[in-house]
């Protein structure tokens, strides 16, 4: 399934309170049971003033719909292509 980082414009959300985000969460979960198992939220990264997500989904559009039902802003979306680490530049 095709894995996407989603980038939320968000001012202020590194300050966030844990309340503040679980709330978040709670509502991106909501959204995502009413969606069905197609679409998987993997892990979000909290920055100063943006979110990074990373959704798995079968396309972009649901993620925009979840972004929409949430109420998310939603201000790029791009698909993974590949995922390298450290391990990558070892030689086989």
């Amino acid at each position: 399934m095709p894995k996407y980082i989603i980038e939320r414009e968000i001012p202020g959300a590194g300050k966030l309170t844990p309340t503040e985000l679980q709330g978040i969460s709670q509502k991106s979960c909501s959204v995502l049971d009413k969606l069905g198992p197609q679409i998987k939220w993997v892990a979000s990264y909290v920055t100063d003033d943006k979110v990074y997500c990373v959704y798995m989904a079968p396309n972009e559009e649901l993620v925009r719909e979840h972004a929409k039902q949430g109420g998310f802003p939603a201000n790029r979306i791009s698909e993974v292509k590949a995922i390298i680490d450290p391990s990558t530049a070892e030689v086989a």
